[in-house]
């Protein structure tokens, strides 16, 4: 998932030019794809975990609860951090806490203790918070103004490509052939072990890479007679709660998928299903494609709010229909959900003029959703079934839908 802010930055002077631009282009381009990857695991590791420690679907939903708390917890200290010291300093920050957390996977095996695997997810996701807040600014500035878009758009694909490689991965490792239907924890203390120092060397690398210094310049309202708080401007304040549903919905759908493929009947192996996980995650990443050519024809709020009512309507299906139409209908959802965030950011922040920095934070802060969605969603598992917790982001795609219709709109 890739979060952007909606601060301004300016590069210093005298550093402007555009020549030696590509190496650092490169290395924040890898940022994308290390969160991405890291996501892209916890599903995966989400049902792994339930059969090696032998613990409970809600129980295991505590790993979603631990990732994305640390985004809610760390994003604040993060920005605080960079303001000071600056993104460079905050994104090697971000890289260090990666490298410990991926290291703390070793300790947590050996003692075959969930909550230090909890603990060590949660170190993970805090670097990630400080990756995702400097990431995108970077990319902006590294190259001429008029293409920014397009670096930003180019970086984000590898985001996606991150996600669905990381079930890829993980359905091999984890649940490939000749291993037990539980598996052993051995192989996921060595591919922690092995993105840990893959992640210090990237780390290195930025130590060593001269970036562009980046200052986040002052916003003035563009509205100078527009003297409301905040609090006031009701598209910001539905638009939030948009992307607590949004962000809440697309990890619990995830975080549910394999148990959800396995316990269908119709036979589908965790292998498998990690596979078609991988194959959703991919549909994501197309329809981050195809809707940004959609909306060169169609309004950005019209878009989200029929892509919302597409998967109301899946989620349904999800939750009452039986054999693979519902597979594919769960697999659509992802399809459907690709352009929401940055769709309901964009319509969330417009015309808040000087209060533009602070509601761009409060947004991204929104994804606190993810980590209390999936601990609803696992209750609702241990009182009905794994297809019934599916009416719950079902609840959200429809204020979604309804924000997309009419709560958008600036009020004077």
């Amino acid at each position: 998932m890739a979060l952007a802010g909606g601060s301004s930055v300016t590069v210093q002077p005298g550093q402007s030019k555009q020549s030696g631009y590509m190496i650092p282009l490169i290395l924040v381009t890898s940022l994308f794809f290390l969160w991405g990857l890291a996501y892209g695991f916890l599903d995966v590791l989400n049902k792994h975990f339930q059969e090696t420690l032998n613990i409970t679907k809600s129980r295991s939903l505590l790993l979603q609860a631990a990732y994305f708390g640390a985004y809610f917890v760390a994003a604040w200290p993060a920005g605080m951090f960079m303001n000071k010291y600056g993104y460079k300093k905050g994104i090697i920050l971000g890289l260090l806490l990666y490298t410990t957390g991926a290291f703390l996977f070793y300790p947590a095996a050996q003692l075959t203790s969930f909550e230090f695997f909890l603990f060590a997810l949660f170190v993970i996701a805090s670097g990630l918070a400080c990756l995702e807040t400097a990431a995108n600014p970077y990319i902006t500035v590294l190259g001429p103004p008029e293409t920014g878009s397009f670096r930003l758009n180019l970086s984000q694909c590898f985001n996606g490509v991150g996600a669905f490689s990381g079930p890829l991965i993980a359905a091999s490792l984890f649940f490939g052939e000749g291993r037990n239907s539980g598996g052993e924890l051995e192989s996921v203390k060595m591919v922690y072990i092995v993105i840990g120092v893959v992640v210090l060397v990237v780390a290195g690398l930025f130590v060593r890479t001269p970036l562009p210094e980046i200052k986040e310049s002052e916003l003035t309202s563009t509205q100078s007679q527009d003297k409301k708080p905040l609090i006031k401007h009701s598209h910001f304040v539905h638009g939030v709660v948009a992307q607590f549903f949004y962000v809440a919905g697309q990890v619990g759908i995830a975080a549910l998928f394999i148990n959800y493929c396995t316990e269908s009947g119709l036979g589908i192996t965790n292998e498998v299903a990690s596979y078609l996980l991988s194959v959703s995650l991919m549909l994501f990443t197309i329809g981050r494609f195809a809707g940004t050519a959609l909306m060169r024809k169609i309004a950005p709020n019209k878009l989200l709010a029929a892509y919302a009512v597409f998967n109301v309507i899946f989620c349904l299906v999800v939750a009452f229909v039986h054999g693979w139409v519902s597979i594919y209908s769960l697999m659509a959802i992802f399809f459907f959900q690709s352009i929401m965030f940055p769709t309901i950011f964009a319509l969330g922040i417009k015309d808040l003029g000087h209060h533009t920095k602070k509601g761009s934070s409060v947004l991204i802060m929104s994804i606190v959703g993810g980590a209390i969605m999936p601990v609803i969603m696992g209750l609702v598992v241990l009182k009905f079934s794994t297809a019934i917790s599916y009416l719950v982001p079902m609840v959200g795609f429809i204020h979604i839908a309804w924000y997309g219709w009419r709560g958008y709109r600036v009020k004077t």
